[in-house]
């Protein structure tokens, strides 16, 4: 007796392929697993203006680079008469603006969008940051050196050595060395010298705060530590630890977020737009960008694409047809043809593809009744049959449109070749099983055929089966396992009923 392990481990492998190969494209590409998902995008909107004198003007604006919590999904910019571009200067991202000449109010758009991710995390540095060197003089080094030893008695890390100093400053009665500190200095710029007069990596980050339709926005600092293995983001009002999820990081470890070259008075601010998207638009928009891009359907051109949408369904019918006939027992005319049906009902509707159906292959077994008297071959029957049935879907088609039913033109899906194939066969069946066998086979086709449309025309059906091709094989691997099932049908056991009751 042959071993039926080899099967079942290949059942399995199918089952496994088919739902790690689907996993893999739902992390990695991002593609939704319900159709209609919806995700946020945030569209923000720099705001450039200036005073142009005449000369030539270049203006270069700090960008966005790898924001922590964030993905940029695309940029452009609004500038007519200027050259844009964007560059790296010295590992800093800017947008530059340049134009020969240019006189009066001058106006600069920035426009990006921006998806949450909380996966998305800054590529860490190369090489460990070095704390910057810090002068003072005195007596503002003694404060400093007096203040530092006060926050370290009361810390062991880095973090907590920044959430002791912002306590510090932040105190309402604070000390004489504290207020000696603070007297004119920024709060932020004080904590930035501090922690690297410390031997504490420390810069300034500048994040803008995300709240919807709002305008003429500016950015708030942010402090960020290196604790030895990556960037920490401190709030230096109340040194609460860690960025919001509201916040986007703007700029970080540049010199300037804005330098005007022949232009006066320049400012920036920001405009922001929350918007809601389909996730599967997203994901169509960054599989270019994704190295697992490839794999997707969407590379493919739109009539390519419509065709192995269809394509793709056929699987459904396929498994719709197998489980009908080997476990149910429903009889058909034909192994496949309900499919093929089911594939024309998408494109006529059920009720149109329905009401044409039985109308050809009805008008087609009275004219297979009178081939019959002529004692043809078989190949010149069929190859008659094809030819009437195409000329009784034109009159269809032609008698539809003149009564104002458009959807009498859609008889042209319907496989012309298995039409005649159905009229030949059950003509036969006629002849030798008789009507009732007709009648049954016919109705069962239909009706499995309509089972395979329905499951068609579930929105998740057609979702999963053309962005997650490999769910395929689990579904082949389904279609396996039922082939070797050998008991009794379902439509059986009521035939076999009598025997229980005999028991």
């Amino acid at each position: 007796m042959k071993s039926r392990y080899p099967f079942y481990a290949a059942v399995l492998l199918l089952i496994f392929a088919g739902l790690g190969l689907s996993m893999l494209r739902h992390f990695e590409l991002g593609i939704p697993w319900l159709p209609g998902e919806q995700r946020p995008v945030w569209m923000i909107e720099a705001r450039v203006d200036f005073e142009a004198k005449g000369d030539p003007v270049l203006i270069s604006m700090n960008l966005p680079d790898e924001p922590p919590g964030f993905r940029v999904l695309s940029e452009q910019a609004a500038s007519p008469g200027y050259g844009f571009s964007i560059v790296q200067d010295e590992g800093d991202r800017r947008a530059e603006w340049s134009i020969r000449s240019a006189t009066g109010e001058q106006t600069l758009y920035y426009k990006a969008q921006f998806i949450p991710d909380p996966d998305a995390k800054p590529t860490p540095p190369q090489k460990p940051p070095v704390p910057e060197t810090v002068y003072w003089e005195e007596p503002q080094q003694t404060a400093a050196t007096e203040v530092l030893e006060l926050a370290a008695a009361k810390s062991s890390t880095p973090e907590s050595m920044t959430r002791e100093l912002i306590k510090l400053l932040d105190s309402a009665d604070p000390n004489q060395n504290t207020a000696l500190l603070m007297a004119g200095t920024n709060r932020v710029e004080l904590l930035e010298r501090l922690l690297n007069y410390a031997e504490i990596p420390a810069r300034i980050s500048e994040g803008i705060m995300l709240e919807d339709a709002r305008r003429r926005q500016s950015l708030r600092p942010f402090l960020e530590i290196y604790d030895g293995e990556q960037w920490l983001t401190f709030n230096p009002q109340n040194g609460q630890q860690g960025l919001p999820e509201n916040v986007l990081l703007w700029s970080r470890e540049t010199s300037s977020l804005l330098d005007a070259m022949g232009a006066d008075q320049s400012v920036v601010s920001f405009a922001m737009l929350r918007q809601t998207v389909p996730a599967l638009q997203l994901s169509r928009a960054e599989a270019m960008q994704n190295g697992l891009g490839f794999l997707s359907l969407y590379q493919l051109p739109i009539e390519e694409q419509s065709m192995f949408k269809m394509l793709l369904l056929l699987p459904l019918g396929a498994f719709v047809v197998a489980f009908m006939r080997i476990i149910v027992g429903i009889r058909t005319s034909g192994t496949f043809m309900p499919v093929l049906i089911a594939v024309a009902f998408l494109q006529t509707s059920l009720g149109p593809g329905l009401v044409t159906f039985i109308s050809v292959v009805a008008i087609g077994l009275l004219l297979r009744g009178y081939l019959s008297s002529l004692n043809l071959l078989l190949v010149s029957r069929i190859a008659t049959l094809i030819i009437l049935v195409i000329f009784m879907s034109t009159a269809i088609s032609i008698v539809g449109y003149q009564m104002g039913f458009n959807t009498g033109m859609t008889v042209t899906f319907f496989p012309m070749v298995i039409l005649a194939w159905t009229i030949e066969r059950m003509s036969i069946l006629w002849e030798e099983e008789g009507p009732h066998e007709v009648v049954v086979q016919g109705a069962g086709s239909l009706f499995v055929a309509i089972l395979a449309y329905l499951l068609m025309t579930v929105p998740i059906a057609s979702h999963l089966t053309f962005n997650f091709p490999e769910l395929h094989l689990v579904l082949l691997a389904v279609i396996l396992i039922m082939g070797q099932y050998t008991g009794y049908k379902l439509s059986e056991l009521r035939r076999f009923h009598p025997m229980k009751d005999y028991d």
